[in-house]
């Protein structure tokens, strides 16, 4: 089976379980999993799921948001102990060695933007977990920036699918790509307009 077969494969079974009585849990194991190393975000089930149940949007964003920063951890400890024997190869796997390699050097002075940065938007987050552990980036500032982006991520999507519905879902899975980039680049614009008034 190819690579791109394989997570095909993966995708599909990842949005069966979005239906599944025990749906909540798997969004747990998905969100906590894609922080260090599934190549499936867990905005595939997280959608599905608030338009199922609106009610329960931000439970369904909390758990996600939780498993995801608890992930994140793994993704960090792999960088820090284990980067030759697991993290090399599973960037090599996916394809990311380069710009793993590319953003190693940028930590040093944008440690936390890079992680708030990967956090909201579809920049592959484990990525950045496994490269904050390479670096040994802070881990108060790993963990903030880490709660910050990500929360902002999933609440916004689950507000976004409550209030919005079926619709939203539609513009939001067609433009998930640039309405993400767009947000970080005006949040960055404000934090720099205020840096220099």
């Amino acid at each position: 089976m190819s690579f791109k077969k394989l997570v095909r494969y993966i995708y599909d079974k990842t949005i069966n379980l979005s239906g599944s009585k025990n749906a909540l849990g798997w969004l747990f194991v998905i969100s906590f999993v894609e922080s260090s190393f599934f190549p499936i975000p867990p905005d595939i089930m997280l959608i599905p799921m608030v338009l199922a149940t609106p009610k329960k949007a931000w439970r369904i964003a909390g758990v996600c948001t939780l498993a995801s920063v608890i992930g994140a951890y793994l993704g960090y400890v792999i960088g820090f102990y284990f980067f030759e024997l697991i993290a090399e190869p599973l960037l090599n796997f996916y394809g990311y060695l380069d710009k793993f390699n590319e953003f190693k050097h940028l930590y040093e002075a944008w440690g936390a933007w890079i992680v708030f940065g990967a956090g909201i938007t579809p920049f592959p987050y484990k990525i950045i977990t496994i490269a904050s552990g390479v670096v040994h980036l802070n881990l108060v500032v790993f963990t903030i920036a880490s709660i910050i982006a990500r929360g902002i991520r999933f609440f916004l999507i689950a507000w976004l699918l409550k209030t919005y519905g079926e619709k939203m879902r539609h513009f939001i899975e067609k433009n998930l790509d640039w309405l993400s980039i767009l947000f970080l680049i005006l949040l960055l614009g404000g934090f720099l307009l205020i840096k220099f008034l």
